[in-house]
């Protein structure tokens, strides 16, 4: 016989057992529901495109990560390492038929050869959300409404959206005569947050070529402390003069404003100079999203302005807005800090097959209870009863329901609260159903 082959997965890529999909589903059900409730249309693009598409859209580094090949055909070809290239693509072939604004949601695994860390993964899954074809403000400070509720609606009280708009950094850049500089700057300042001021500091001098002033003048501008309003007027002084700058500043002070009157609490929307993305398509509005309890994971939602994405593949302007969801970032944190329920199933009741003779009865109650929406499982063989109850505590089911010879011939059944070990007698129709779902309603609060 030959030799076995040893099953195992590719250094930064993973396998996700029950345990973990069902919380990943319930993630992207959630985004999902929380984009088309904003009227965000669902699209899908190949993995694989052309590799002129994908190089040169991002940065330097993102080009380097790519996955590139020749296929079958000889053509050279990259697994996509965003999904908002592939979406600036899509919008240049496609944008007469859909009209514009667009707005679009797309919910795909991407791939970058990146070195792997805490919460990152080699292939991953984006949950994007954007909106095409207008340079509105309005549709920043949807960007910004859309993260707020898709965070609260995940269940999640601290967390904190830091926004920053690109042309106040530029127009800082402007009046120090570092234009030319400006995408070694982004880079350098990008790195804030992990790596220190001290770091962004020498990487400024020796990368962009900064002097010691402007250095200066730079991190003045990104430690930028107090509350939005605060932020809004120490900026002024430092942009006076310059166009760019006060458009910049003007629009973060916009965002600012109409979130506030939307009703989000103002310690959920941050106004941080500091926050710059790397990637060199973003032109306006940034933004990155924090969680309050675990900031060292990084950033689990960002996003910004990108008005020339598209200017590669079309003459037609096509100005962009929009954000991303780190969708396995986000549960690596959940994770970390114990907020992900614990369970191998979807289904919440457990029904034991213990009464070999009865299977169709079985049968014929399960479907019932999904026809009341209640997900049941049905164990396959007949076996002893604590046998089989051991299998729903290591599944996590919430509800075990249990009849034997007794309670068929009574007409009721057990109804087992498998969190609490109490148990409920019911009749086998409707009565069982309104149980499982007062016991089901109780533990979801």
């Amino acid at each position: 016989m030959p030799d076995k082959i040893q099953p195992r997965t590719l250094k930064g890529f993973r396998d996700y057992l029950p345990a973990a999909m069902i919380p990943r589903e319930w993630l992207v059900d959630t985004a999902r529901r929380v984009y088309r409730s904003y009227g965000f249309s669902p699209i899908d693009t190949p993995a694989l495109e052309y590799l002129e598409i994908l190089t040169g859209k991002g940065s330097d580094e993102t080009d380097k990560q790519l996955y590139r090949f020749a296929d079958h055909g000889g053509r050279d070809v990259g697994l996509r390492f965003d999904l908002t290239v592939p979406l600036a693509r899509f919008a240049a072939q496609h944008i007469q038929e859909l009209g514009t604004p667009f707005k679009r949601y797309h919910i795909a695994n991407v791939w970058r050869g990146e070195n792997t860390q805490r919460g990152r993964y080699r292939e991953f899954m984006q949950c994007d959300f954007d909106t095409i074809g207008t340079e509105s403000i309005s549709a920043d400070i949807e960007m910004v409404l859309v993260v707020h509720d898709l965070f609260s609606a995940i269940g999640i009280e601290q967390f904190t959206i830091h926004g920053n708009n690109r042309r106040v950094l530029n127009g800082l850049l402007e009046k120090l005569g570092l234009v030319e500089q400006s995408t070694s700057v982004l880079r350098a300042l990008d790195k804030l947050a992990k790596a220190g001021a001290e770091v962004v500091a020498q990487e400024l001098a020796t990368t962009a070529g900064a002097s010691d002033s402007q250095v200066r003048d730079i991190m003045k501008l990104a430690s930028l402390s107090g509350d939005n309003n605060q932020i809004l007027a120490q900026l002024e002084p430092l942009l006076s003069g310059s166009e760019t700058g006060e458009r910049g500043l003007t629009e973060l002070s916009e965002i600012s404003n109409a979130i506030a009157a939307v009703g989000v609490p103002s310690e959920r929307f941050r106004i941080d100079v500091g926050i710059a993305r790397g990637l060199d398509y973003y032109t306006g509005t940034v933004l990155e999203t924090f969680l309050d309890d675990l900031p060292g994971i990084g950033s689990v939602c960002s996003g910004g302005r990108y008005d020339n994405l598209a200017e590669v593949y079309t003459k037609e302007h096509l100005p962009g807005v929009g954000a991303s969801l780190g969708l396995d970032r986000l549960l690596s944190a959940l994770e970390e800090l114990g907020t992900l329920e614990k369970t191998s199933t979807p289904a919440p009741v457990f029904l034991p097959f213990f009464d070999a003779d009865r299977r169709n009865e079985y049968l014929r109650l399960a479907a019932q209870l999904r026809a009341a929406g209640i997900g049941v499982e049905f164990f396959p063989e007949p076996k002893k009863l604590g046998k089989q109850l051991q299998f729903a505590d290591r599944r996590g089911f919430r509800v075990a329901l249990i009849m034997g010879a007794d309670e068929f011939a009574a007409g009721q059944c057990q109804v087992k609260d498998l969190s609490s070990g109490g148990s409920t007698t019911a009749s086998t129709s409707d009565d069982a159903a309104a149980v499982i779902a007062e016991i089901l309603q109780i533990l979801k609060a």
